[in-house]
């Protein structure tokens, strides 16, 4: 399984917006997407940075999604989000809920 990693920083009171935004447009997006599992997503308390976290089943499934979907992703955002969002991908070691594990070599 493979993630992403994403932090926004929201402008200005628009966490509410930007959780209707998600629901509404972008979760049907990646319901759509070859590979993808899950997506779970943080606010601070002060309502301005988010993590995103999304889960697919490898990499390769990822990079498609980054490449040719998210562009649009960043564009129907824009109202919402304060400059560029960071993106950061790693391989899951580990997952409760999806009940994987890596074994660890020696």
């Amino acid at each position: 399984m493979f993630a992403r990693n994403v932090s926004i920083h929201l402008k200005n009171n628009m966490l509410s917006e930007y959780g209707h935004v998600f629901e509404s447009q972008i979760l049907p997006l990646l319901r759509k997407q070859k590979g993808f599992r899950d997506e779970i997503t943080f606010a601070k308390p002060s309502g301005m940075d988010v993590t995103a976290i999304s889960l697919w089943d490898n990499k390769a499934d990822a990079e498609a999604y980054n490449s040719n979907t998210y562009p649009e992703v960043l564009k129907t955002f824009a109202k919402v989000i304060d400059g560029t969002p960071k993106v950061e991908t790693c391989e899951v070691i580990n997952s409760t809920f999806h009940k994987i594990t890596v074994p660890v070599h020696a």
